[in-house]
This record gives structure tokens, C-alpha cells and sequence, in this order.
């Protein structure tokens, strides 16, 4: 809820003292000290920020004696990083930058003494707004605050000016849209041009798409992206979606639908990727066979691409990979085991969920669907509640027992009979203890 009239004592009490301790000194110095970006726009919400931002008139030298323990963060950008406690809190002086040659830092800086003219570099209007804590005082010179009760992301003045300095901000448009449930402008809208976005690196593209897909409001900033052809320019391989559009509804609301973990909510955007390289049209109607796999290598490519980190990225293939698993309430407690094991336990629960937003995202005999993916659930989770034997570790014996028990060489036999034996086991938990394991092993495979 938007403060209407700033209640300055609730707004107080969500600044840590380290973030006061540092504008007050500066203050006590006879400089303007205020807290901008992000942190104004999430105290007039009612927010408790996570970030804070201080601007001031002090130059970075003069940032630098007032303070015992500093880094000069990009300091020939005016940014000193003050370390007060526990506390990492970037103090910049008022700047006004030149042109953006590079497509992300200003060719040259000029520090300035009014903070209007540094709000008036920045990105939208919602984070352009000062706020001086110890003064009581707003300053907000392109109506951020009035642009906070419509819902509204805005540019700050010429839309095509602001994404030609830094093509991010095309990006975080759609970003802000899907964090704060806002709309976008719709100039702003209008002056998104794609193809700038190709000159940002995809280290930064990576960082801001995950902060889109995180935030509670996905589908708004997919949606965004996908009618601007943003979303076609990061990632070409969604124009295969073109012929089928409801596909592509399809992952938004999947995406939307799904708990917010990152690797989730990719799997979920991902995971349907390959169907308009699959489809084919046949006298039972529209086919995606093998569609599954098809995605995964599309989301290796648009991940790799990103520079997602290694783990995070096969985390998110696997989901892909297995989101089509049969979901049959009816399946014997052997097969869900073998199912379990074949995922991997640490898994189940998440394509158990992707499954889940996978329905919901559906309008297709959806009641039938959700009825047996919930008996289904239920059954999963009842054993993984009961039982502990799902992997290779899991078993009474390892391959050493094996080697020992049927006088064998360390290879590749030795995998294959704990494979074996695990298949036994699966079937009747309780055959898990090493005195009936070593005798399987005696009467099954002494002789082979």
C-alpha cells in the first residue's frame, strides 16, 4: 500500500541504524545525503528494502576521509562502498553522465550539486525519487510517488533515451512489471526496440530475467516481453512457437502457476520449449511426440547462452526432461519406487510441483487430471514418508560385499548386479538388510 502522506515514523524504524549512522554524518559535514533507487520506492510501499542506496554532494574523496573502512567501488563513477558494522552501503555523488558508448557505463561522469538533476538520469520514475530520513523530506521531481498509486513503470523522459543509454532497462521494465504486479506505460512500452538488447552482456540478461521470473507477477513481464519481441531476441529459439501460440500461453501460465524457485520457474517457462519443432498434424489431431527432449537441448542452448551456473542449469534440464513422467494413481508401490529412483529422490518433490503448475496451466479435462495427480501425489509422498531405499547408496551392501561375496574383480559386472539387486529391493523394501542381500547375491549370481 502506497503512503499517501509519508508516516515518517514507520518509515524510520525500517532504516537500519548503520544506513542513518552514515547519512547523518555526512549531514553533520554540511552535505546532502539522501537514500534513492530502490529503497524510497519500497518504503512508500510499505516495503522493507533490501538494498540501500545513499546520493550525496560530497565528492568521493571527501567520501573517502569521513569514513575509516571504504572501497572505492567504481570511484571514478563517484561510488564509494562504506563499510559501517555488518553493513556494505554504496555512497555516490550527484552525477550527470555523458553518452553510453558501450551500451552500459557513460563515456564520461560530471559531479553535480543538485539532486534533481541526478534523479534525472535515472531509469523509471518510481526509482527517482530522494529521500532524506533525518530532514523528513521527498523530492521527487517526475511524480515517481504518483506513478507508485497508479502502478504504473514509467520511464523518466524520453523512454528511447533512457533504453539507448543502457538497453538493460528495456528489461528491467518488464522486470519491475512482474515484482511490483505494475503495468507498463504504455510510451514506454512503445519504445522498447530489441534488437539494442543484443549489445548487453548475458551475464546482465541472465541476472534480471531471473529477477523477473522470481518476482510475484511472471506472466505480466513474459507477456510483455514476448508482444515486444524482446523475449524472441534473447532467446530466437521461442519463434519456433510462432505456429502454435497457445503453447507459449501455455508455459507463462505454467510459469505464473509454479512455487518461486528459480530453477522451477525455468523448468516451467522451458519446459514445453519443443513443441513447435515437434508438432505434426495427423488424423488423431495435433502430435508433440518426443517433445520433451526437444525442449531440453532448446533450453541447454538459451541456458548455456545465459551463462546460468553448471548445477543450476542441469537441475533445470532434468525437470525438462522428466516433466512428462506418467502420473497414474493406479501404478503398483514398486513402480512409483523405481520411479523415485529413476528421477532421483532429491527430484521427485519438484517435478511433483512442475506437474502441479503443468494442470493448473492446462484447460484440458483438467478435473480428471488433477484428481489423479492428487491421488498420485498423495502415494509419493506416503513413501517417501515410510521408506529410505531409492538409490544405490541406499543399499545394505556396496560393491565391495559384492566383489567379497562372489569373489569377483572391481568393473563394470559389479554395477550391473547392485543394479540388479536394487530392482529386488524396490520391489519389497524390506529385503534391505545385508544378511538377505548377501544371500540374494549367493543363490543368484555365485555361478555366473
Amino acid at each position: 500500500m502506497l503512503l499517501t502522506s509519508p508516516r515518517w515514523k514507520d518509515i524510520l524504524e525500517k532504516i537500519p541504524p548503520a544506513v542513518l549512522q552514515v547519512i547523518k554524518k555526512l549531514k553533520s559535514h554540511n552535505y546532502q545525503a539522501y537514500l534513492v533507487g530502490g529503497s524510497p520506492r519500497n518504503l512508500l510501499l510499505g516495503q522493507n528494502p533490501q538494498d540501500w542506496d545513499v546520493a550525496t554532494d560530497a565528492l568521493p574523496e571527501c567520501i573517502e576521509n569521513l569514513f575509516h573502512r571504504t572501497t572505492p567501488l567504481g570511484k571514478e563513477f563517484g561510488t564509494i562502498l562504506v563499510h559501517l558494522e555488518e553493513w556494505h552501503i554504496e555512497v555516490t555523488t550527484f552525477r550527470r553522465e555523458g553518452a553510453y558508448s558501450d551500451g552500459r557505463h557513460p563515456d564520461e561522469v560530471d559531479f553535480i550539486p543538485r539532486i534533481e538533476e541526478d534523479l534525472a538520469r535515472r531509469d523509471f520514475t518510481i526509482n527517482s525519487i530522494a529521500l532524506d530520513p533525518i530532514s523528513k523530506r521527498l523530492v521527487d521531481p517526475f511524480n515517481g510517488r504518483k506513478d507508485l498509486g497508479k502502478r504504473i513503470v514509467r520511464a523518466v523522459g524520453i523512454p528511447r533515451e533512457r533504453f539507448a543509454e543502457d538497453p538493460l532497462r528495456m528489461l528491467r521494465f518488464f522486470r519491475f512489471q512482474s515484482a511490483l504486479d505494475f503495468r507498463g506505460h504504455r510510451q514506454t512500452f512503445a519504445a522498447v526496440e530489441p534488437g539494442l538488447i543484443k549489445v548487453v552482456s548475458p551475464q546482465r540478461i541472465q541476472f534480471e530475467f531471473n529477477e523477473l521470473l522470481l518476482g510475484p507477477r511472471p506472466d505480466r513481464g513474459l507477456q510483455g516481453m514476448a508482444k515486444t519481441g524482446l523475449l524472441e531476441t534473447i532467446a530466437p529459439e521461442f519463434k519456433t512457437l510462432e505456429d502454435v501460440p497457445k503453447v507459449l500461453e501455455h508455459l507463462i501460465k505454467s510459469t505464473q502457476a509454479v512455487k518461486p524457485d528459480l530453477h522451477l520457474r525455468w523448468a516451467a517457462f522451458l519446459h514445453d520449449l519443443g513443441k513447435g519443432a515437434t508438432m505434426k498434424r495427423t488424423a488423431k489431431g495435433v502430435q508433440f511426440h518426443g517433445h520433451h527432449k526437444v525442449s531440453v537441448e532448446m533450453a541447454r542452448e538459451i541456458l548455456k547462452r545465459l551463462g546460468m551456473p553448471r548445477s543450476r542449469k542441469e537441475k533445470i534440464l532434468h525437470l525438462i526432461n522428466w516433466h512428462m513422467f506418467e502420473c497414474d494413481p493406479r501404478f503398483s508401490y514398486s513402480a512409483l519406487r523405481r520411479l523415485i529412483k529413476k528421477v532421483g529422490p532429491e527430484n521427485i518433490e519438484d517435478l511433483l510441483e512442475l506437474r502441479r503448475a503443468d494442470i493448473i496451466a492446462s484447460t484440458e479435462r483438467f478435473d480428471l487430471a488433477w484428481k489423479n495427480f492428487s491421488l498420485f501425489r498423495e502415494r509419493i509422498k506416503d513413501i517417501l514418508a515410510e521408506e529410505r531405499v531409492f538409490s544405490l547408496k541406499d543399499l545394505a551392501i556396496d560393491g565391495h560385499d559384492v566383489q567379497k561375496q562372489l569373489q569377483i574383480s572391481p568393473g563394470p559386472q559389479v554395477g550391473e548386479i547392485l543394479e540388479e539387486v536394487m530392482d529386488w529391493v524396490l520391489e519389497d523394501p524390506r529385503r534391505n538388510n545385508r544378511e538377505e542381500l548377501l544371500e540374494y547375491l549367493q543363490e543368484n549370481f555365485k555361478n555366473q
